[in-house]
């Protein structure tokens, strides 16, 4: 929600070109990891896992763009690279926990 907040301050001429493409990028972090917790194999649930990182470190690298072009200003967005960071790892310790054997993992209740 962060991002689409951060979105509105972008000009006009970046509508259907950057802001585009990073609400595409960020939507694909949450449901990556949806998708993934959806399957049943651990192996599945970790590939989308590494999907979703992979998107996380996209719009961080668009982000990037947006502040080198100064759409961002710099407190702004190292408050994005710290939250970037704390995503990453709680998806890295998600990841691990995928590799624990599925009789040794508590499963969601129904």
């Amino acid at each position: 929600m962060d991002v689409y907040k951060l979105l509105e301050q972008f000009p006009d001429t970046e509508r259907f070109a950057l802001c585009s493409q990073i609400r595409r990028t960020i939507v694909s972090v949450p449901s990556n990891i949806a998708e993934g917790m959806g399957r049943v194999s651990s192996k599945d649930q970790a590939h989308f896992l590494n999907i979703a990182h992979g998107f996380l470190m996209e719009v961080y690298a668009q982000l990037d763009i947006a502040h080198d072009l100064k759409y961002i200003d710099s407190e702004m967005f190292n408050q994005v690279e710290c939250d970037v960071e704390e995503i990453s790892k709680m998806i890295s310790t998600m990841a691990s926990l995928k590799s624990i054997s599925p009789a040794s993992r508590l499963e969601p209740l129904a």
